[in-house]
């Protein structure tokens, strides 16, 4: 859809100034004539014609500048709409490519019930790897058609990042507890699916570049009682800081699709900073401290505390993990 509106803009607009150079063109003859049929009393219509030329020449001129940049930008969003696609590619072929040897190994001869176990454990994370990938794709369609499920509600920050951390550490084979978790007792009101949205693409995004051994870090805590700051930060080699825009854009990915190594769509950060706006809230990338890694800071409204005892939830909720 937003690439309809960006390719549609440069069509409008080169109507637009084809018919001021027209107008234009048709102007200055118009000047030429009317100055050549007589010197002094038609000169006041030959400086209005003279000024309204001239303010169409501006105007064309601007309109050429205009184009210039959308044609730019939607080139450049054709060229991450071919890396998506071919990361996609690779994403879908590869666990499919993987789960058919498997089932053309167990179908073909005979094999030990461990063999079997293994076999079907390596099948399920590729089927995990699928369900991941169809659930960014739609999540990122569902935010562009702007689809809202469910109402908002109260919702505690600390739960349902416990959740997030379990489902994606589960989904990288990794212990919960190797997070360094350290959270304050902070609501907001919102819908879960969008707060799982942000957490689960930027855990993921930590897990999957965290660097050996992998360090994982998560913080929830008040800011002058009106926001609610969550952190997540990993030990990997973090983003550069002509980057740190870029990085949020739909499909954008560092470096070359095909010298990657880690998978993905360029999808989660997209996704994750489209929810936070869509709160009213904030996101941005910062270095770890102590480097190297980054570090992701959403800045989300908070509600304020109603009950004495909530003071005393603010205590750390975890204590940190293992690494």
């Amino acid at each position: 859809m937003a690439f309809r509106r960006i390719t549609n803009w440069p069509i409008v607009l080169a109507v637009v100034m084809t018919t001021l150079l027209l107008v234009l063109a048709v102007g200055w003859v118009l000047l030429s004539v009317f100055g050549a049929l007589a010197n002094t009393q038609f000169s006041g219509l030959n400086w209005t014609l003279f000024g309204v030329g001239t303010a169409f020449l501006a105007l064309l001129l601007v309109g050429v500048i205009i184009y210039a940049i959308l044609s730019i930008k939607a080139i450049n969003l054709s060229q991450r709409q071919s890396n998506f696609i071919d990361s996609v590619t690779h994403e879908l072929k590869s666990p499919i490519a993987s789960m058919k040897l498997y089932l053309q190994t167990l179908s073909r001869r005979q094999v030990s019930p461990e063999e079997q176990i293994h076999f079907l454990q390596f099948m399920l994370e590729d089927i995990e790897r699928l369900d991941h990938l169809v659930n960014q794709v739609l999540d990122a369609g569902r935010l562009e058609a702007e689809r809202i499920d469910g109402q908002p509600e109260e919702l505690a920050l600390e739960e349902v990042m416990e959740q997030c951390i379990e489902e994606v550490a589960n989904r990288y084979r990794t212990d919960p507890e190797v997070v360094d978790c350290q959270v304050e007792h902070c609501r907001v009101r919102a819908r879960r699916s969008d707060l799982q949205m942000i957490f689960r693409n930027l855990l993921d995004n930590a897990f999957k570049y965290a660097g050996q051994p992998p360090v994982v870090q998560v913080s929830i805590h008040r800011h002058s009682d009106r926001w609610a700051v969550v952190r997540v930060a990993d030990n990997g080699p973090g983003v550069p800081l002509k980057d740190r825009r870029k990085i949020f854009g739909r499909f954008v990915r560092l470096g070359s699709e095909l010298e990657r190594e880690k998978p993905g769509t360029g999808l989660g950060l997209y996704i994750a900073k489209t929810v936070v706006r869509r709160l009213k809230g904030k996101i941005r990338v910062r270095d770890r401290r102590p480097p190297p890694g980054a570090m992701f800071e959403v800045f989300l409204p908070a509600l304020p505390l109603s009950a004495p005892s909530a003071a005393s939830a603010s205590d750390v909720q975890r204590k940190p993990g293992k690494h």
